[in-house]
């Protein structure tokens, strides 16, 4: 079984963790970089594994490795070999599990919950490029580039023993096939397919998420489908959009509201929410079966969530 379905079986939401470059930013930690949260993976990876653990004790079901934007290829342009690039990627995930089985062994952290699972994140390509092009899309690449750039990051992560895969901020349907397809090469793996969003209806490359989710929602290993990165406000129309288009789980896990501005490598704007912990009801009764929080949101967005999610009457009143 899945970790999505085993949570989904004992509790209506799974919570996902927050963000994790935005918080340890947040942190004191500086990411102006091109590798963005992989810097913190080459340079203090204890600051992660921290951050994963302060995640699973803010109450989240799943902690979304710092492999984002650590690709071979970014670890290589830095100057390191292919054989430490690969091994860096592996890092990620090791640390996620790490901080998982240190907290598990607790029991006290046991009460009420279901055991916290590692999903390993494959970005976009976009994500490399280290401009912003996650949320515009438009590579220029065709399906067997993109499989091609993926193949020996997630070959790395699975290896490394992720127990679901997170492609995350997908911003067009020709990357999220090439990753469906992709996906077919390691028989028995999961993973969860979630866009990049440019409005209420349309991922960031402008086709229809219904559209972009009938295109890769058919295959058996993907275990749920949905929207990160994007702004709270429009967050309950895209899960009606997605519930046009599948009946697999749905997961959202929005970015404050605020915008990126790639030009200077920081965000802009407020957050479009008072509390998260309120916005995710809403979510969850538009039909979200996976909630968290992606930049800009913190441990505490995660602890607001997670303190109804496992309170039976509160699911009534959310529903």
């Amino acid at each position: 079984m899945n970790p999505i379905a085993s949570i989904l079986n004992h509790y209506p939401v799974l919570v996902i963790d927050g963000a994790l470059a935005t918080e340890l930013e947040r942190r004191g930690y500086n990411l102006k970089d091109e590798l963005w949260s992989a810097k913190v993976l080459l340079e203090t990876p204890e600051a992660i594994k921290q951050l994963h653990y302060d995640y699973f004790k803010a109450g989240a079901d799943c902690a979304i490795t710092a492999s984002y934007q650590a690709t071979l290829e970014g670890f290589i342009k830095r100057g390191l070999s292919r054989e430490q690039a690969v091994e860096l990627v592996k890092k990620s995930v090791r640390l996620a599990i790490e901080a998982r089985d240190e907290f598990w062994v607790d029991e006290k952290n046991r009460i009420g919950r279901e055991k916290p699972f590692v999903a390993a994140s494959v970005g976009p390509y976009g994500a490399y490029l280290a401009d912003g092009s996650e949320y515009r899309g438009n590579y220029g690449l065709t399906e067997e580039q993109l499989i091609a750039f993926h193949r020996p990051r997630m070959k790395a992560l699975i290896e490394a023993g992720a127990e679901l895969l997170a492609c995350e901020t997908i911003p067009s349907p020709l990357e999220a096939r090439a990753l469906v397809k992709l996906l077919g090469e390691f028989p028995g793996v999961s993973a969860w397919i979630s866009f990049s969003c440019k409005d209420e209806a349309h991922v960031c490359e402008e086709e229809r998420l219904e559209v972009c989710i009938r295109q890769v929602e058919a295959s058996p290993q993907v275990a749920a489908v949905g929207v990160n990165c994007t702004s709270p406000r429009f967050i309950p129309a895209l899960i009606r959009e997605a519930k046009k288009a599948t009946s697999k789980p749905i997961l959202v896990y929005p970015n404050s509201g605020e915008t990126y501005d790639a030009s200077k490598n920081d965000w802009d704007g407020h957050s479009a929410y008072s509390s998260f912990g309120e916005e995710a009801k809403v979510w969850y009764a538009a039909g979200a079966r996976l909630i968290g929080g992606c930049c800009r949101t913190s441990p505490k967005d995660i602890q607001d969530i997670a303190s109804w999610v496992r309170l039976p009457s509160q699911h009534e009143n959310a529903a």
